[in-house]
C-alpha cells in the first residue's frame, strides 16, 4: 500500500503544499469558514479530474515531455507559444510572491527595517540562482520539511482553541467567489503529475493505483490546508494576510522564532528552485543567452514588486484566478485533442470524467470571467 499508493500520492502532495497555504487563513476569515471549506473541497475534487486528464495525456503520448511540449504536440505552434508565455509570466509572479512573503518570516527572528529584509532575501536568492547550475535536492528537502513543521506546530498548538471557539453553523455564501483564486493557487500541483506518472513507469507499482494516488494527493493537501487554517485561527484572533505576522504577541517568542526560521528556509529554497527552472526555460526553450536569462530571473521579480505588486493575497488571487484556469483549460483541450487522434485507448478517464468535462470548462471560464469583470 505504501509503495503503490501513499508514496506516489506524497509526491503530488509535497508539490502542492507550499506558499499558497499562507493566504488561506485570511481568505477564509474574509469569506467565512464554511464557504472557504466548501470551496476548498470543491476545487480539490476538480483538481482530481484535471490530474487524471493530464496523466492520461502523458500515458497516451510517446516520449518524455512536459506541459509546454504537450501543448505543441496537440495544440500546434500557437498552443506552444501561448503555453510558454503563460508558464513564464506565472513563474515570474510566483517569484514575486516569495519576495513578498519571505520578509514576513525573517522579521520573526531578525529585527530590521522591512526594506532590508526584502533586499536580503532577494540578494541571497539571486546569488544562488546566479551561481547554481543544477537543481539542489537538499533545498527541496528544506522546503518540504519546513512547511510540514509549520503546519504541525500551528495545528498542534491552535486546534483545541479553534474547536472550542468556532461556530460551524455559518451559511455558505457562494457569492464570495474571490476565494477561488487563492484556493486554485494553493491546490495547484500539475508540475508533479509527470513525476508521479514516471514513478509508476519506472517502479513495479501497478498502473491501476495511479488514479487513486492522484486523488489521494489532492485530498490530503486539502485536509492539511484545513488543519493549518484551524491552527492559525486558534492561535490568534488577529489574522494577517500572510498568516504569520498576526501571531506576533499571541504566541511565545520561541515559537515565533522557530516559525520564522522554518518558513524562511522553505521559501528561500522554493525561490531558488523556481528561479533555476525559470532560467532553464529561458535558456533552453527561448534560446536566450545565459547572462540575459540570469538577468531576467534576478531583476524581473523586484521590478514587479516595486511597480506595485506588493499585496500578497492580491497577487496569489491574481495568479490563481488568471493563469491557473488558463493552464487547466489547456490541459482539457489537449486531452480532447489526444482523445481524438491518439492510437492508444484512454487508461484513466472513464465515463464520469468525460461527462464532467463541460462543467470543468464552465467553472474555469467562470473564474476567468470573474477576474475580467472585477
Amino acid at each position: 500500500m505504501y509503495k503503490n499508493l501513499i508514496l506516489p500520492a506524497s509526491i503530488l502532495a509535497g508539490t502542492i503544499i507550499g506558499a499558497g497555504m499562507f493566504s488561506l487563513p485570511f481568505v477564509f476569515r474574509k469569506a467565512g469558514l464554511t464557504t472557504g471549506l466548501v470551496y476548498l473541497s470543491a476545487f480539490a475534487l476538480i483538481y482530481i479530474f484535471i490530474y487524471w486528464l493530464y496523466a492520461d495525456i502523458i500515458l497516451r503520448t510517446r516520449g518524455e515531455h512536459r506541459f509546454v511540449g504537450y501543448a505543441k504536440i496537440y495544440l500546434g505552434n500557437i498552443g506552444f507559444g501561448t503555453a510558454l508565455f503563460i508558464g513564464l509570466i506565472q513563474l515570474f509572479f510566483v517569484l514575486t510572491i516569495y519576495l513578498i512573503l519571505g520578509p514576513s518570516f525573517s522579521r520573526l527572528f531578525i529585527s530590521a527595517d522591512s526594506l532590508y529584509h526584502f533586499l536580503g532575501f532577494w540578494l541571497f536568492g539571486s546569488a544562488a540562482i546566479l551561481l547554481s547550475t543544477r537543481r539542489i535536492a537538499f533545498l527541496e528537502f528544506l522546503m518540504v520539511a519546513g512547511i510540514a513543521l509549520i503546519i504541525f506546530l500551528a495545528a498542534g498548538l491552535g486546534l483545541k482553541s479553534f474547536l472550542s471557539a468556532t461556530d460551524f453553523s455559518q451559511p455558505i455564501k457562494w457569492s464570495n467567489f474571490f476565494v477561488a483564486g487563492p484556493i486554485l493557487f494553493a491546490l495547484s500541483g500539475s508540475l508533479a503529475v509527470p513525476e508521479v506518472v514516471s514513478y509508476f513507469k519506472e517502479s513495479s507499482a501497478p498502473i491501476s493505483f495511479l488514479k487513486k494516488s492522484l486523488a489521494l494527493g489532492s485530498i490530503l493537501s486539502a485536509i492539511v490546508y484545513a488543519a493549518f487554517v484551524f491552527g492559525v485561527w486558534g492561535l490568534s484572533q488577529q489574522i494577517s494576510e500572510d498568516a504569520v505576522s498576526g501571531l506576533v504577541g499571541q504566541v511565545p517568542e520561541w515559537i515565533l522564532a522557530l516559525l520564522g526560521i522554518l518558513g524562511f528556509l522553505s521559501l528561500f529554497s522554493s525561490y531558488i528552485v523556481v528561479g533555476l527552472n525559470l532560467r532553464r526555460i529561458l535558456e533552453y526553450d527561448l534560446s536566450l543567452s545565459g547572462w540575459l536569462s540570469r538577468a531576467l530571473v534576478i531583476f524581473t521579480p523586484p521590478a514587479l514588486y516595486f511597480s506595485g505588486f506588493q499585496n500578497f493575497v492580491y497577487l496569489v488571487s491574481f495568479v490563481g484566478a488568471l493563469f491557473l484556469p488558463l493552464e487547466n483549460l489547456f490541459i482539457i483541450l489537449m486531452w480532447l485533442k489526444a482523445d481524438r487522434i491518439s492510437m492508444y485507448a484512454s487508461i484513466l478517464v472513464g465515463g464520469l470524467t468525460r461527462k464532467i468535462i463541460p462543467l470543468l470548462i464552465l467553472i474555469f471560464v467562470g473564474v476567468l470571467g470573474y477576474v475580467i469583470i472585477k
